[in-house]
């Protein structure tokens, strides 16, 4: 079987900390995960708990989960595109906190969505987005801001390769900006996952390999170039479960950590205040290589 640095979001809550996190994952098969330090829906935060970090670290060595592949998400209402004067104050003095929070953790990879212009224009928008990194990145960090390939769902940015090199070349010290991929989001926003050499031939050429630092491993609901960003179970959706392999077993991202973001899955009547995480059925696919195609009814049965 051969090595894969495979993971998911794992929950993050204030009572066990990172310890939490780090359980969470190990139940699924991880050797990695990505958490949010609060919801991701709003910038409510708590104090990071010294001794449950040390815990943490203490149970990630003893399974092999090396913390330089973990990964931490900023919200999703950080938006530095704004032309909100307020907002965008708010997004650079709130992401600073963020980094902080992450090197408390001791973990160097902070995912960031790049923002949306809200109609002020995506010229305006990204020059905007420059204007924060550049406020964001003056002090010294350890932590990589890892900007999120998009789906250009409504006013998005980052949602070609073009805008993210734009970005990148136009913030002054970009030593620590590299980018997260999202198998979702690029099907998405137009890219053929067929041949993925071809996109990252791409990428290389207009942004490096060298900054490729995290995957986002997700099928999509969605036909290529929709513009819709909707997440899928791994192999269920119209990307499809040989094409996702082909991304994580590729050579050239043998070393970036992968992390799954799929949807949790209902009961079969949909019901919403019934649902499971899918990710040990799923790392389970991916190690093995073999598709479930009993995937859903398995995950529903294991949590009844």
């Amino acid at each position: 079987m051969e090595d894969v640095i495979i993971g998911s979001h794992v929950s993050y809550k204030k009572d066990s900390g990172l310890v939490g996190s780090v359980r969470e994952a190990l139940s699924y098969g991880s050797n990695t995960f990505m958490l949010y330090t609060g919801a991701p829906q709003n910038t409510i935060r708590g104090s990071i708990d010294g001794k449950l970090v040390e815990e943490a670290y203490k149970l990630m060595g003893e399974n092999n989960i090396n913390p330089k592949n973990v990964v931490v998400h900023a919200p999703y209402i950080v938006n530095l595109a704004s032309s909100d004067a307020e907002k965008f104050n708010f997004a650079v003095s709130f992401l600073k906190q963020e980094i902080k929070r992450t090197e408390e953790m001791g973990f160097d990879k902070i995912v960031l969505h790049p923002g949306s212009h809200v109609g002020a224009g995506e010229e305006i928008g990204l020059k905007n987005i420059i204007d924060g990194l550049n406020q964001v990145l003056k002090n010294d960090t350890s932590v990589d801001i890892c900007l999120e390939t998009m789906a250009g769902k409504g006013s998005e940015l980052g949602k070609t390769f073009d805008e993210i090199k734009q970005i990148i070349e136009g913030v002054d010290d970009n030593t620590h900006l590299k980018v997260c991929l999202d198998t979702c989001h690029i099907n998405d926003a137009g890219y053929d996952l067929s041949d993925f050499d071809l996109i990252l031939d791409e990428f290389d050429k207009k942004i490096g390999l060298s900054r490729l630092a995290v995957l986002h491993i997700n099928d999509s609901k969605n036909e290529k170039g929709a513009h819709k960003d909707r997440h899928e179970n791994f192999g269920l959706g119209t990307i499809g479960f040989k094409k996702l392999l082909d991304v994580i077993y590729n050579p050239k991202l043998k070393d970036v950590p992968k992390i799954l973001e799929t949807p949790y899955v209902s009961e079969v009547d949909g019901s919403k205040d019934r649902s499971f995480p899918p990710y040990k059925y799923e790392i389970e696919m991916i190690k093995s290589k073999n598709f479930n195609d009993n995937l859903l009814e398995d995950i529903r049965k294991n949590y009844k």
